[in-house]
């Protein structure tokens, strides 16, 4: 699926990343800790999160990850902005939950990465 895809499916609009719409995404994640992001997500991946902080966008330059969609209509400050596009990381916003926006996009056929969810 394509970033363009994900927009339509969210209803979401695009912050930043404009000319990399068409990147394919294969799984999501949604989470508001980041090492559990860093521990769980690998591929072609979309962050979904409630989070606006820097440390998200270096989360994601740091993996494979090249969309993160911002529920509740979060929209973080221009520095985290300008941050996610020198790295290529397209940022969008929704105005659903953390939840609503994992089931849409988990009924469209994005899947999460379940490899290291056993307990330990």
């Amino acid at each position: 699926m394509t970033i363009t895809e994900v927009i339509k499916i969210l209803d979401a609009r695009v912050l930043c990343g404009n000319d990399a719409l068409t990147q394919e995404v294969s799984t999501a994640c949604g989470s508001d800790l980041m090492s559990d992001v860093l521990a769980f997500v690998k591929g072609k991946t979309v962050l979904i999160t409630g989070l606006t902080n820097i440390h998200v966008i270096r989360t994601a330059g740091m993996l494979d990850i090249h969309c993160i969609v911002f529920a509740r209509g979060k929209v973080p400050g221009d520095d985290v902005l300008r941050e996610a596009d020198e790295i290529g990381i397209v940022a969008l916003t929704t105005r659903h939950t953390t939840f609503t926006t994992c089931g849409l996009l988990y009924t469209a056929g994005i899947r999460g990465n379940n490899d290291r969810a056993q307990p330990d």
